[in-house]
């Protein structure tokens, strides 16, 4: 039975600050004007399988992608690879289901991701017509308001970078955050797809438009190829496909080291101080790793860093950079000790493998036990609610 998030954290709105949509198969179809809905994205049989499909090429396997199954019991090892969408919880794709679910599991708001076009919206490189790739993102944002607003603001999709032309990528940050979406999201390595690293001066227009509309960027694990190819060149090949699966999902994870400390060295931070960046679904404990060891690094190994960077790598991640928890335990006291409280948050992973279920809160009251309330409650919801705007039932926000 799950566990009752009310009376565990005293009535702590908790805020889930990442889980996924697994996108209907109408999200674009039924959005989209006629002359266009044979070309946006939809599921057709492919050699006898249901795949994703947009302007005639395959973008993926038309899967569930959640481990959740509609009796409430969930999926191990691999079974989830041959789930389709009527296969899984309907919470995985439907907002009243999720919201019945959230209620379930003691979960006030969440924070919610896309699938199919890539954790980072990175599939939409494969989309040759830029009136096409455009309208395809344009469609998914105003779908993810409609869900924002049906959801009675309790889900809060993250708007999908146009990352491929920088002057709709700026238009669309202002598009959407007038519709009342918290924050971006988007590919981690442009580069793969002949544009400048996120270093470059190029992405300087998008940056200060999130810093001044006060939308968090966010890195998801697995937001590019590259990011990706962690889940399956680090396994050795003599591993079954369960021990491939476990540690391959382990280090997509840990590819989030190499984004954030790229970012924390690429001087993005140094001009556009105001700007605020989410490390999502790559856990804590390699952070204070990472950032002793750059803060060391540079001064072994790039001794006119001064030249670019006013601050030590450690002091822009304290000023500008969050990060996620979610099934972390014996080794999550040490993280917090080394980062502080005031830039993390919890997340459950909500449908995937790893997620946090079926009683989520029941292990991070274990995981949290002894912090003092007000602690919890910046760790549950206020550190979120904050960095993303969230509104907060006004009986619970003050601080105990």
């Amino acid at each position: 039975m799950a566990v009752d998030a009310v009376s565990v954290f005293d009535g702590i709105p908790v805020v889930d600050a990442d889980t996924h949509l697994t996108e209907p198969h109408d999200l674009w179809t039924s959005r989209a004007p006629a002359d266009w809905v044979d070309r946006v994205p939809t599921v057709r049989q492919v050699d006898g399988q249901p795949m994703w499909t947009v302007d005639g090429q395959v973008l993926g396997k038309a899967v569930g992608a959640a481990v959740v199954l509609p009796n409430g019991t969930k999926s191990v090892g691999t079974e989830f690879m041959g789930l389709g969408i009527d296969d899984v919880h309907a919470g995985a794709s439907s907002v009243e289901a999720r919201l019945a679910l959230m209620d379930q599991l003691g979960i006030h708001a969440q924070i919610v991701y896309p699938n199919i076009v890539g954790f980072g919206g990175q599939r939409f490189a494969a989309i040759a017509d830029p009136a096409l790739k455009q309208m395809c993102a344009t469609i998914f944002n105003d779908a993810m308001t409609e869900i924002q607003a049906e959801s009675g603001n309790r889900m809060f999709p993250m708007a999908l970078l146009p990352w491929w032309d920088i002057d709709a990528a700026v238009a669309e940050v202002e598009r959407v955050h007038a519709l009342g979406l918290r924050g971006i999201n988007t590919n981690s390595d442009p580069q793969n797809d002949g544009f400048p690293d996120l270093a470059d001066a190029h992405w300087d227009p998008v940056w200060q438009v999130c810093a001044d509309l006060e939308m968090p960027v966010n890195f998801h694990i697995g937001a590019s190829a590259t990011s990706m190819s962690w889940l399956g060149s680090m396994p050795w090949p003599s591993l079954d496909d369960e021990r491939k699966l476990a540690l391959g999902s382990l280090m997509v994870m840990i590819s989030n080291f190499r984004t954030i400390g790229n970012l924390l060295l690429s001087g993005v931070l140094e001009r556009h101080p105001d700007l605020q960046v989410v490390s999502v679904e790559s856990g804590l404990g390699w952070i204070p790793f990472l950032l002793e060891g750059l803060d060391y690094e540079v001064g072994e190994c790039a001794p006119h860093i001064a030249d670019h960077l006013s601050l030590k790598p450690s002091q822009y991640f304290r000023r500008q950079v969050h990060a996620c928890f979610w099934f972390e335990r014996e080794h999550l006291s040490g993280a917090l000790d080394a980062l502080g409280p005031d830039h993390l948050m919890f997340e459950t992973d909500f449908p995937h493998p790893t997620c946090l279920y079926p009683d989520p809160m029941a292990r991070t009251a274990e995981s949290l036990a002894g912090l003092d309330a007000p602690i919890q409650r910046k760790l549950l919801s206020t550190n979120a609610a904050d960095l993303y705007k969230l509104p907060l039932p006004a009986t619970r926000r003050a601080s105990r």
